[in-house]
């Protein structure tokens, strides 16, 4: 069977990775297309996944998005075209879903995030099967034009796929300090870019107050957020400029405040203390807080408050290392889902 994969983000790379090398040593030939954009071309080095690069990220302006994405879509046509897949295999990629569609080919999405909802427009309709996590209701989907017939849970939240795989014996790091890692919003994605939100501004208070007692490592996406980071704390934080296994560095980290979705999911599942900032709320983040894997916090007084206690309370620390270790052993592995789904 020949399959391609269009795989775009850091966490597309950590989802797909596995099901892409079992298909290959399978004896399948299996292409991968992404595009220029910092972190999933860095990730993807870093777990030797053999990408073929198509078109670029169009960053936050809707024009720029438009342009880059009709570009793309041109380009990956031909690409696709040549290598002439049997399925498609996407992360609800616009270019992928539109190329597949136009070409004919049997599409098999995935997708976590029914709030990112330009992304689900154009994709969700051409979607020929919609696989997601348990915890995201037929209805959220409905609305983008898809049969419910069509529309598939597996019983695991998305980071299940590696971190039942993952290496247990990678160490961590001791240090002289408490390590707290912050993680900022993906803020050129539409549904964060559209309602000009932003978390900085919680953070503040949470950085004055914790940089004497705890390293602060911020995790940006952008070469802009880099810059902006630096500027606005100077030596209270440390940026973490080069692009890294998310796993090695939660794992070294006694406290995770996350302002996005999938490296929260994963510090929780890891059983690290978690604050959830994200500039708004969606399904996984509503069932990591219900289960008990995440703290959100609201405002600064409150993140600044969970923030000093949790990286304390040593025995709250072992509960979450016995509750992750519980709720992730109940999981399913995704990656048997993307499997199965492309014998269907």
């Amino acid at each position: 069977m020949k399959i391609w994969f269009d795989i775009l983000t850091p966490k597309q790379v950590m989802f797909f990775k596995r099901a892409v090398t079992l298909l290959h040593n399978s004896g399948h030939e299996v292409l991968c297309t992404s595009r220029k954009y910092r972190e999933a071309v860095e990730l993807a080095r870093i777990k030797k996944l053999d990408l073929t690069f198509v078109g670029s990220h169009g960053g936050a302006d809707r024009y720029n998005k438009l342009l880059e994405s009709a570009r793309r879509t041109y380009e990956l046509a031909e690409v696709v075209k040549q290598f002439g897949p049997d399925v498609a295999v996407t992360f609800s990629s616009p270019e992928g879903s539109r190329v597949a569609f136009g070409l004919g080919i049997r599409h098999i999405g995935f997708n976590d995030s029914p709030h990112a909802e330009a992304v689900a427009k154009l994709t969700i309709p051409l979607t020929s099967k919609l696989y997601c996590p348990w915890v995201i209701p037929h209805s959220a989907w409905s609305g983008y034009g898809i049969a419910r017939k069509n529309i598939v849970h597996y019983r695991a939240l998305d980071p299940a796929a590696w971190l039942k795989h993952h290496d247990n014996d990678i160490p961590e790091v001791m240090q002289d300090k408490k390590m707290i890692l912050l993680r900022l919003e993906e803020s050129k994605a539409s549904y964060i870019a559209d309602k000009k939100v932003s978390a900085t501004k919680m953070i503040d208070s949470f950085v004055d107050e914790l940089w004497q007692s705890a390293n602060i490592v911020v995790l940006c996406r952008y070469e802009d957020q880099i810059a902006e980071v630096e500027s606005r704390y100077g030596d209270k934080v440390q940026v973490q400029r080069d692009v890294v296994d998310g796993i090695t560095l939660i794992k070294s980290t006694q406290l995770f405040v996350g302002a996005g979705g999938t490296m929260t999911a994963e510090a929780a599942l890891l059983g690290k203390p978690t604050i959830s900032i994200a500039p708004i709320q969606f399904y996984v983040d509503k069932y990591l807080v219900k289960s008990g894997l995440v703290k959100r916090a609201i405002n600064s007084r409150s993140l600044v408050r969970l923030g000093m206690k949790m990286i304390s309370d040593e025995r709250y620390i072992q509960t979450q290392k016995k509750r992750a270790t519980r709720i992730l052993g109940r999981m399913e592995d995704p990656t048997e889902t993307i499997i199965n789904a492309l014998r269907l």
